[in-house]
């Protein structure tokens, strides 16, 4: 398995993903210009993509583009417009597109309905975990031990509480609906990560009141105490610069 996290954080995010001669996007958060030019690496563009999946419809994941066929479009119901013909898709229920399967999985977000995605293939299994404020045990039976791990970790709870935003933004991004800080991430990462884990890719970074500094520290520190250990490549995601899984050419 391919993947691409084409972008990551407050200002767009888009996760390509390719098996054999497939080719799907999970949420379409930035310009088609720059999603065809990371899809160019993979021999593909645009309207050379098998499945959009959404995850919800915040604007930083949710765009919808002339260059995408209304007929690969697939979300949860009540994500997408009304009337706006789409594949719905149901929580916990495994779709299979070509060579991948993907199922969706609860995330705890301020906008309903939401959700992240395991995506599997013959022999790998990644995890795609972000604007979550909680974690939803029903969904641990379907993430553990991955092969790959995309998982938020948008903000240091130090930095948010000194940043300069209002009262009620600090609110929403502490609640259960809001967004996991590095702390929290780290936690959840360590009841998720397996022996199969390769690699963990920390997501949706505030560039204000997080870096990644900070975030890999809180991993390090997380797990030393844990006393469990580090048996995968640990990055972050960045917001104008792909990160690109292990099995690159």
């Amino acid at each position: 398995m391919r993947y691409s996290l084409i972008a990551s954080g407050s200002k767009g995010n888009c996760l390509f993903i390719q098996e054999k001669d497939t080719n799907i996007l999970i949420d379409f958060g930035v310009s088609k210009t720059r999603v065809n030019e990371e899809l160019e690496r993979y021999n593909t563009n645009l309207e050379g993509i098998d499945a959009l999946f959404y995850t919800h419809n915040h604007s930083d994941h949710f765009r919808l583009s002339s260059q995408i066929k209304r007929d690969v479009v697939y979300a949860l119901d009540g994500i997408l417009p009304e009337g706006y013909l789409y594949h719905p898709l149901k929580m916990f229920t495994p779709f299979t597109i070509k060579d991948l399967t993907l199922t969706p999985i609860k995330t705890s977000h301020d906008t309903y309905p939401s959700c992240g995605f395991v995506i599997e293939s013959d022999s790998e299994k990644l995890v795609y975990l972000t604007d979550t404020g909680m974690f939803i045990e029903q969904d641990l039976d379907y993430i553990v031990n991955p092969d790959y791990l995309i998982l938020e970790s948008n903000h240091d709870i130090k930095l948010l509480m000194a940043s300069d935003r209002s009262y009620e933004l600090k609110s929403r991004i502490l609640s259960d609906s809001g967004h996991l800080c590095n702390e929290d991430s780290a936690f959840l990462a360590s009841r998720i990560v397996g022996p199969k884990t390769k690699e963990v890719i920390l997501a949706h970074l505030s560039e204000e009141c997080n870096t990644p500094e900070l975030a890999l520290n809180a991993y390090k520190k997380t797990f030393k105490n844990l006393h469990k250990k580090m048996n995968f490549s640990l990055k972050c995601g960045k917001q104008y610069e792909a990160v690109r899984g292990p099995n690159e050419d």
